[in-house]
This record gives C-alpha cells, structure tokens and sequence, in this order.
C-alpha cells in the first residue's frame, strides 16, 4: 500500500509583479510623501482616502493598452453580481467621490491621496503590478489657470524633496492640439467622434512610447504594426504614409523657445478650430506660468506629452528627470518621467450626466524614491534602536525599565527578547538592526549603580580601520552613572 504524500508546503515567495518593502524603503517612502503633503497643503489641498475597491462599472475603460476593463484590473464578481476591482489609479476613485458627494464639497473641490493602485499588466524589470501614487486634483475649475498652479505645484513639489532645478523639466502639451492634428490627418471626425475611435487609441499610446520607440518604432505602429524583440507583434493604427506623416510632424513641433513651438503648432492645426482652442490654452498656461516666475528651465511647452490614458481632454503635462544614471547593462540613460497628469472634463460627467471640469497629478513614488537614491538624497542605511542587551533574566525589569526611559526622552529602543544565552550573538542582532548603541548592564554593573554603553557605529570604524593599540584602548565602549543613562546616550547618539 502507497504510503499517504505529506501536505505540500506552501512557496514562500511573493507574488510575480509584486514586491514587499522593508524598514528604510516604508521609512523613506514615508518622509517623501510627507514632504509631498507639505506642499499640497500649502497650495490649500485637503487630503482624501477612498476604498481600495471600486465597481468596475465606476472605473471605466481608461486603461491604456487594453480593450476592456477586466483585461487591465484585478477584477471578481460580487455575490450582487456586480463587479468589483482593486483601482488602477487614484483619479478614478475622486471621479466617483465628486459626483457622489456633489452636494456636500465645496466647489471647486481640490484634494490629494496617496496609496497602492494595482494593474492586472505583464510584470517586467521595474515594472510591478502594485505601486504608490501621489496625486493632486481640482474638481469644479474649467480654467486653465488650475492646470498652470497644479504645474507650478509639482514643480515645487519636485524641488521640495530633493530634485533641483536644472535635474527635471515639467513638460507641458494639450490633447485638443493633438485632436486637431488627428482631424487634420482624417483620423478624427468632431461631428461623430466614435468613427476611428480605436485607431486614435493607437495612435495616442504609439505617441506616448516615442521616448523608448523613436520615430522607427511609432512610425510602425501608426501604421501597419510592429514586432518587438521578443517576437511579440502589436497591431497598429493603419495610416497611410501622408496620414503619419502629419502627426509625425506634430512630434517634431518642438522649437527652441515656447513662442516659437506655440506658433509651429498653429500652422499644424490650420483648419480645426478644436486644435487651435487648445493651441490658446497653451499659451495662456505660458503666460500664468512666466508671471509666477516659472520659466522654461523648470516649466516648457513640449508636443511630444500624450500621456496614455484615454480620459484626458485638454492640457497634459509629464515631469521628466534630465540627470543621467546607469542601466543595469552600465550605460548612461536619462532617468526619465516621474509624474503625469492633465485634464479630464469628462470623468465625473459619467456619472451626473453633468459638465464637471477636473485636472490633476499623479506622481509615481516608487519611480521618485528611485530618482532620489540615484542623486544620493536617500538610501543610506536607516539607523535602528538602541539595544538593551540582557545578561541576566532575572532583572528583566530593570531592563525594560532602561528602554521605557529612553522611549520617554524620545531615543527609539528596544529590549533584546530572543534567547541571551551566547551575548556574541546579542551584539549580531544589533548590528543586524542597525542599532547604534549598545547597552550592557551585568551584575558588576548593577553593582557599581553603573551601565556600559557600546558605540556600534565607532566600534566598526575602529575595527576597519585602527591600530591594534586604538583597538585595545575600548575608545568606543564608556560605563556610566546608571542615572546618566539618557544623557549620556543622547551625547553618544550626537543630540547633545
């Protein structure tokens, strides 16, 4: 007789498209969005926190990239039988919130959220299915002037954290002057704006991948397609060669200054008046901007800004990284776009069936903290809590009353609770942790009414790097006055 197989244990391993995050990652991400809040608030945006979960009827097919919503999200069905999924960005959830809470907020409604969206996409090197966003939006504001301070804010926001003027530009476009384009190429009928809808999707996500394809690679997809490195073909939007031809040229607009761009743009959207009401909101952005003192070196007009989701309806705005780093194959690349946003005057109206202008931001914290490590700014190991060694169990209590002491004067601390028979291996626990001090009290100690602190972070550099005489003088280990505990590790820990 076979004998009975043991239960399967399970993998222990996270999920493919998924990372965990550990102290100095929680930590960092942390101070950056706190930091972020700061300049938000300041500028009189009120936080807001909506459900992970939203129907899917409620987040729409905005996804880019798929055809339908369940392709792109984490959906199921509910006992109800609706559908429900994980949100895929945080606009989304406020569109909903808007229209309905209509009643209740102010208008305009200006907010911001931060937190985990998730994307049901095929996971790749930086590219996970669960990821922060830090976003600002205005609900209720149909003039530009909103879409300029939500620029002028990022670009704040940007610099408040650690990015410098000269590392990034925020990249400013409109999808009007886009649509104009597409009118004048015959992709896009105003009078039936349903006719080539699909083609146009194409079109905008060939556009907004200009930056990794070049003009080789968008040139196929606008017009029969393309097949990548791996084999894998993507079908493209079927223009002919004078129809690509006029929206390349639109990807080429780009002139040395924003006047010189703006008017280049004029003479591409001759004939529609869609394009050229945008061409005007462009240049009123400009204008605001200029006046705030936000010039072209943090702020410029750029056609190349699509941005791929598919409910923007006017100005669209990117901030890109301009600093090199090197990719994992040793060549310098520019770090590229950490932030995307733009206006969406038809979001809300799903719901209300009522005009609802909105324009906001979306900032990719993950992308961010990345940029942040690469300048140096973050990344260094966090410092972990003084250790409160143990070498007797019996006076446990007067342990844990040494760590409540330093809790009270504000040091982090903690007693060490596995097993304290080998205290080697308590001292590899606060390195492991680490644990700048190390606090020892045995019974001579406790006798003396004394307590030995243990510098760590001297103790390694000496160990490095001094003579075996520095080495044998313990310049890293004091005992002290049991009633100078605290003191005396506020001066070892540099607080004075």
């Amino acid at each position: 007789m076979a004998k009975d197989k043991s239960p399967r244990r399970p993998r222990a391993e996270t999920p493919k498209g998924f990372r965990d995050y550990f102290g100095a990652d929680v930590t960092e991400r942390k101070a950056m969005l706190d930091t972020i809040a700061e300049v938000y608030h300041r500028y009189g945006f009120d936080p807001l926190e909506t459900s992970a979960v939203e129907t899917v009827e409620a987040l729409g097919k905005y996804l880019p990239d798929v055809d339908r919503p369940n392709e792109g999200v984490f959906a199921w069905q509910d006992e109800d039988a609706d559908w429900l999924a994980l949100r895929y960005d945080l606009t989304a959830p406020l569109a909903r919130v808007a229209a309905q809470y209509r009643n209740d907020l102010p208008s305009p409604y200006r907010r911001y959220a931060m937190g985990p969206v998730w994307r049901n996409e095929k996971p790749g090197p930086g590219r996970f299915r669960q990821f922060y966003q830090c976003d600002a939006d205005t609900v209720g504001a149909p003039s530009v002037a909103a879409d300029a301070e939500i620029c002028a804010m990022l670009s704040d926001a940007l610099e408040a954290v650690g990015i410098p003027r000269g590392d990034y530009l925020v990249r400013v476009n409109n999808r009007k002057v886009l649509n104009g384009v597409m009118e004048v190429a015959g992709v896009l009928n105003t009078a039936d704006p349903d006719h080539m809808a699909h083609e146009r999707g194409i079109v905008l996500r060939a556009i907004d991948k200009f930056d990794r394809l070049g003009d080789a690679g968008v040139r196929a997809l606008l017009g029969a397609g393309r097949l990548d490195e791996s084999g894998d073909f993507t079908t493209g939007a079927g223009l002919s060669d004078d129809q690509a031809d006029i929206v390349m040229g639109f990807m080429a607009a780009r002139r040395a200054t924003g006047a010189a761009t703006v008017a280049r743009l004029r003479e591409l959207v001759s004939g529609s008046p869609l394009g050229l009401e945008g061409v005007v909101e462009l240049e009123t952005i400009a204008g605001l901007l200029d006046a705030q003192g936000y010039g072209p070196d943090r702020i410029e007009i750029d056609p190349s800004v699509v941005r791929g989701l598919g409910y923007y309806t006017g100005p669209v705005f990117e901030a890109e990284l301009t600093f090199e780093i090197l990719d994992e194959k040793g060549r310098k690349r520019q770090f590229g776009s950490v932030s995307g946003g733009g206006r969406y005057d038809g979001l809300v109206e799903r719901f209300t069936g009522q005009k609802v202008p909105a324009t906001g931001v979306s900032i990719g914290v993950d992308r961010l903290l990345a940029a942040l490590r690469a300048k140096g700014r973050v990344g260094g190991v966090a410092p972990g809590p003084v250790v409160v060694t143990v070498m007797d169990r019996d006076r446990m209590a007067d342990y844990q009353a040494m760590a409540s002491e330093l809790r009270r004067a504000g040091i982090r601390a903690e007693v060490y609770l596995g097993n304290p028979k080998q205290f080697g291996n308590q001292l590899k626990y606060a390195d492991k942790r680490a644990a700048p001090i190390a606090v020892i009290r045995g019974g001579d100690e406790a006798a003396r009414g004394a307590v030995v602190l243990k510098d760590l972070v001297l103790g390694a550099r000496i160990a490095a790097e001094a003579s075996v005489e520095e080495w044998k003088s313990q310049p890293a280990q004091v005992e002290v006055a049991r009633a100078d505990l605290v003191a005396a590790v506020r001066r070892m820990l540099g607080q004075g």
